[in-house]
Protein backbone atom coordinates (compact mmCIF):
# COMPACT_ATOMS: atom_id res chain seq x y z
CA UNK A 1 0.00 0.00 0.00
CA UNK A 2 1.62 3.74 -0.45
CA UNK A 3 1.27 5.89 2.18
CA UNK A 4 -0.63 8.75 1.20
CA UNK A 5 0.21 12.72 1.75
CA UNK A 6 -2.95 14.62 2.78
CA UNK A 7 -1.57 17.84 1.26
CA UNK A 8 -0.41 15.88 -2.59
CA UNK A 9 -4.00 14.44 -2.54
CA UNK A 10 -5.87 16.99 -1.90
CA UNK A 11 -3.36 19.42 -4.57
CA UNK A 12 -4.19 16.76 -7.01
CA UNK A 13 -8.01 16.53 -6.51
CA UNK A 14 -7.76 20.44 -6.94
CA UNK A 15 -5.90 20.46 -9.86
CA UNK A 16 -8.13 17.39 -11.64
CA UNK A 17 -11.10 19.77 -11.34
CA UNK A 18 -9.15 23.09 -12.81
CA UNK A 19 -8.44 20.84 -15.78
CA UNK A 20 -12.22 19.57 -16.17
CA UNK A 21 -13.15 23.63 -15.91
CA UNK A 22 -10.92 24.28 -18.46
CA UNK A 23 -12.25 20.95 -20.48
CA UNK A 24 -15.72 21.82 -20.59
CA UNK A 25 -15.23 25.22 -22.83
CA UNK A 26 -13.41 23.46 -25.18
CA UNK A 27 -15.15 23.16 -28.83
CA UNK A 28 -17.70 25.71 -27.58
CA UNK A 29 -18.83 29.42 -29.66
CA UNK A 30 -17.78 32.12 -27.60
CA UNK A 31 -21.11 32.78 -27.58
CA UNK A 32 -22.00 29.29 -25.63
CA UNK A 33 -19.11 29.80 -23.42
CA UNK A 34 -20.70 32.65 -21.92
CA UNK A 35 -24.03 32.83 -22.41
CA UNK A 36 -26.46 32.45 -19.34
CA UNK A 37 -27.90 28.84 -19.43
CA UNK A 38 -29.49 29.03 -16.25
CA UNK A 39 -32.56 31.87 -14.65
CA UNK A 40 -29.73 33.07 -12.36
CA UNK A 41 -27.44 34.11 -15.41
CA UNK A 42 -24.68 30.68 -14.80
CA UNK A 43 -22.15 30.36 -17.22
CA UNK A 44 -18.99 28.56 -18.24
CA UNK A 45 -16.73 31.33 -18.74
CA UNK A 46 -17.87 33.10 -15.62
CA UNK A 47 -17.66 30.32 -13.49
CA UNK A 48 -13.79 30.15 -15.07
CA UNK A 49 -13.54 33.31 -13.94
CA UNK A 50 -15.18 33.68 -10.65
CA UNK A 51 -12.96 30.38 -9.69
CA UNK A 52 -9.92 32.61 -10.71
CA UNK A 53 -11.16 34.71 -7.92
CA UNK A 54 -11.41 32.45 -5.20
CA UNK A 55 -7.81 30.70 -6.07
CA UNK A 56 -6.45 34.61 -6.12
CA UNK A 57 -8.60 35.33 -2.93
CA UNK A 58 -8.71 32.54 -0.33
CA UNK A 59 -4.80 31.84 -1.33
CA UNK A 60 -3.32 35.13 -2.00
CA UNK A 61 -4.97 37.79 0.59
CA UNK A 62 -5.79 35.21 2.93
CA UNK A 63 -2.04 33.93 3.68
CA UNK A 64 -0.88 37.60 2.75
CA UNK A 65 -0.10 37.08 -0.76
CA UNK A 66 -1.81 39.69 -2.61
CA UNK A 67 -1.97 40.18 -6.22
CA UNK A 68 -2.50 43.35 -8.64
CA UNK A 69 -4.54 40.78 -11.30
CA UNK A 70 -6.56 43.93 -13.30
CA UNK A 71 -9.45 40.70 -14.11
CA UNK A 72 -9.11 40.65 -10.41
CA UNK A 73 -10.37 44.32 -9.39
CA UNK A 74 -14.17 43.99 -9.40
CA UNK A 75 -15.91 46.76 -7.81
CA UNK A 76 -18.45 44.16 -5.84
CA UNK A 77 -20.68 46.79 -4.67
CA UNK A 78 -21.40 48.20 -7.82
CA UNK A 79 -21.66 44.83 -9.61
CA UNK A 80 -22.24 41.67 -6.60
CA UNK A 81 -21.71 39.27 -9.78
CA UNK A 82 -18.81 41.13 -11.36
CA UNK A 83 -16.71 37.60 -11.27
CA UNK A 84 -19.52 35.51 -12.11
CA UNK A 85 -19.45 36.94 -16.11
CA UNK A 86 -16.83 38.11 -18.70
CA UNK A 87 -17.34 41.59 -20.40
CA UNK A 88 -17.21 41.21 -24.19
CA UNK A 89 -14.15 42.97 -23.88
CA UNK A 90 -12.32 39.79 -21.86
CA UNK A 91 -11.91 37.32 -24.33
CA UNK A 92 -11.67 33.80 -23.95
CA UNK A 93 -8.17 33.78 -23.59
CA UNK A 94 -8.13 36.49 -21.34
CA UNK A 95 -10.09 34.68 -18.74
CA UNK A 96 -8.09 31.04 -19.18
CA UNK A 97 -5.17 32.74 -18.56
CA UNK A 98 -5.89 34.76 -15.90
CA UNK A 99 -7.44 30.92 -14.10
CA UNK A 100 -4.28 29.69 -15.12
CA UNK A 101 -2.29 32.53 -13.50
CA UNK A 102 -4.67 32.42 -9.97
CA UNK A 103 -3.49 28.58 -10.30
CA UNK A 104 0.33 29.56 -10.03
CA UNK A 105 0.04 31.92 -7.49
CA UNK A 106 -2.30 29.53 -5.64
CA UNK A 107 0.41 26.40 -5.98
CA UNK A 108 3.15 28.62 -4.91
CA UNK A 109 1.36 29.28 -1.55
CA UNK A 110 0.12 25.57 -1.30
CA UNK A 111 3.60 24.16 -2.01
CA UNK A 112 5.32 26.83 0.37
CA UNK A 113 3.29 26.50 3.58
CA UNK A 114 2.33 23.81 5.83
CA UNK A 115 -1.05 22.39 5.80
CA UNK A 116 -1.03 24.00 9.50
CA UNK A 117 -0.25 27.50 8.38
CA UNK A 118 -2.16 30.04 9.51
CA UNK A 119 -3.80 32.97 7.29
CA UNK A 120 -6.84 34.98 7.42
CA UNK A 121 -10.03 35.62 5.43
CA UNK A 122 -10.93 38.95 5.38
CA UNK A 123 -14.73 38.35 3.77
CA UNK A 124 -15.19 35.93 6.48
CA UNK A 125 -16.62 37.07 10.18
CA UNK A 126 -14.06 37.98 12.36
CA UNK A 127 -14.93 34.73 14.61
CA UNK A 128 -14.63 32.21 11.62
CA UNK A 129 -11.57 34.40 9.96
CA UNK A 130 -8.18 32.43 11.06
CA UNK A 131 -8.23 29.52 9.21
CA UNK A 132 -5.32 26.79 7.97
CA UNK A 133 -3.84 26.12 4.58
CA UNK A 134 -5.51 22.69 5.36
CA UNK A 135 -9.07 24.47 5.43
CA UNK A 136 -8.61 26.61 2.98
CA UNK A 137 -7.54 24.04 -0.06
CA UNK A 138 -10.10 21.57 1.49
CA UNK A 139 -12.87 24.91 0.84
CA UNK A 140 -11.15 25.83 -2.64
CA UNK A 141 -11.35 22.15 -3.63
CA UNK A 142 -14.78 21.74 -2.37
CA UNK A 143 -15.99 24.58 -3.69
CA UNK A 144 -14.02 23.92 -7.81
CA UNK A 145 -15.62 20.63 -7.56
CA UNK A 146 -19.13 21.88 -7.18
CA UNK A 147 -18.55 24.66 -10.30
CA UNK A 148 -17.50 21.58 -12.12
CA UNK A 149 -19.94 20.11 -11.74
CA UNK A 150 -22.58 23.27 -12.37
CA UNK A 151 -20.44 23.43 -15.55
CA UNK A 152 -21.16 19.40 -16.49
CA UNK A 153 -24.77 20.62 -16.71
CA UNK A 154 -24.37 23.17 -18.51
CA UNK A 155 -22.19 22.07 -21.09
CA UNK A 156 -24.84 19.20 -21.49
CA UNK A 157 -27.82 21.89 -21.84
CA UNK A 158 -25.70 23.48 -24.42
CA UNK A 159 -24.74 21.10 -26.96
CA UNK A 160 -25.17 17.68 -25.15
CA UNK A 161 -21.53 16.68 -24.69
CA UNK A 162 -21.14 14.81 -20.99
CA UNK A 163 -18.25 13.02 -18.85
CA UNK A 164 -15.60 13.54 -16.43
CA UNK A 165 -12.46 14.33 -18.83
CA UNK A 166 -11.04 14.72 -21.62
CA UNK A 167 -10.48 10.96 -23.39
CA UNK A 168 -12.04 9.23 -20.18
CA UNK A 169 -16.16 10.43 -19.91
CA UNK A 170 -16.94 8.42 -17.10
CA UNK A 171 -20.20 7.49 -18.53
CA UNK A 172 -21.41 3.68 -18.56
CA UNK A 173 -22.74 3.99 -22.11
CA UNK A 174 -21.66 6.25 -24.95
CA UNK A 175 -24.69 5.98 -27.14
CA UNK A 176 -27.23 8.62 -27.85
CA UNK A 177 -30.00 7.01 -28.97
CA UNK A 178 -29.86 4.85 -25.62
CA UNK A 179 -29.57 7.97 -23.26
CA UNK A 180 -32.73 9.21 -25.41
CA UNK A 181 -34.37 6.08 -24.59
CA UNK A 182 -33.18 6.01 -20.74
CA UNK A 183 -34.56 9.69 -20.19
CA UNK A 184 -38.15 8.68 -21.76
CA UNK A 185 -38.19 5.99 -18.88
CA UNK A 186 -37.37 8.24 -16.63
CA UNK A 187 -39.85 11.29 -17.83
CA UNK A 188 -42.55 8.55 -17.46
CA UNK A 189 -41.35 6.90 -14.28
CA UNK A 190 -41.56 10.56 -13.16
CA UNK A 191 -45.04 10.74 -14.70
CA UNK A 192 -46.57 7.58 -13.46
CA UNK A 193 -45.36 8.86 -9.54
CA UNK A 194 -46.58 12.26 -9.93
CA UNK A 195 -50.19 10.85 -11.06
CA UNK A 196 -49.99 12.41 -14.38
CA UNK A 197 -49.87 9.56 -16.69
Amino acid sequence: MTVSDPKSDLHRYLRDARAVMLWKLDGLSEYDVRRPVTPTGTNLLGLVKHLGTVEFGYFGDTFGRPNDEAINQHDFAADPTADMWATAEESRADIIGFYRRAWAHADATIDSLDLTAEGSVPWWSADHRTVTLHRVLVHVTAETNRHAGHADILRELIDGAAGLLAGNDNMPISDPAWWQQYRSKLEDAAKQAAGLG
